[in-house]
């Protein structure tokens, strides 16, 4: 992967992705990281109460059967999907399991924005897939960036969602060989860091 472009090293790391998602291994690792996140939810995100999920696609780690146990534990917990909005921007909006959804431009199950039984909601928590990850440390403290799509939706979504909530909870879900170095890609200006990282190691931050 040295020395490719963003667009072919996605291609590479979704190709990888495939061929791990048919490994022993990769239920281990949904068990772990679910286990992982259902403990930091019980301890330092006990105050969470609205959690955005995501709808895997491309062998991306499915995490909604243990998220629809959390949100079923205690009342007033609720859980979201994301719609993107034609300005590449992400709404979220209340879903429940069995749900009827839409897909999207890009083919993704996406909550429908006219049903009035499900609102927006702004969530406390996000969880977002990684197709790959970096690291780098400012003055002691290290950071964690995300190798999305390429559509920049989180990112621009994130910003916004920050201004208004600062204790937001960002974290992303990977696997410790999505793990780029600088010469491999390298995040940008625009790009929004991480909170957390979970990935089988444990949950970084």
């Amino acid at each position: 992967m040295h020395g490719n472009s963003p667009k072919t090293l996605r291609q590479e790391l979704l190709k990888q992705r495939k061929q791990f998602a048919a490994s022993e291994r990769y239920t281990q690792i949904k068990d772990l990281l679910a286990a992982d996140l259902k403990r930091f939810l019980a301890t330092d995100g006990s105050s969470v109460q609205t959690i955005a999920l995501y709808w895997p696609i491309l062998d991306e780690l499915d995490l909604r059967p243990s998220m629809i146990t959390w949100s079923k534990n205690v009342p007033g917990r609720r859980l979201t999907l994301p719609y993107a909005r034609p300005d590449k921007h992400l709404d979220f909006y209340e879903w429940k399991d069995g749900d009827s959804l839409i897909p999207s431009a890009h083919n993704v199950p996406e909550p429908d924005p006219s049903n009035l039984n499900r609102p927006a909601l702004q969530p406390d928590c996000i969880l977002i897939p990684c197709v790959g990850w970096s690291s780098s440390t400012v003055n002691g403290k290290t950071h964690y960036w995300r190798l999305g799509y390429g559509g920049g939706y989180f990112d621009r979504t994130l910003a916004d969602l920050r201004k208004k909530n600062p204790k937001l909870i960002c974290i992303g879900i990977g696997f410790d060989w999505q793990k780029l170095d600088d010469d491999q890609w390298s995040a940008q200006t625009h790009d929004e860091p991480l909170d957390l990282l979970l990935t089988e190691s444990g949950l970084l931050r």
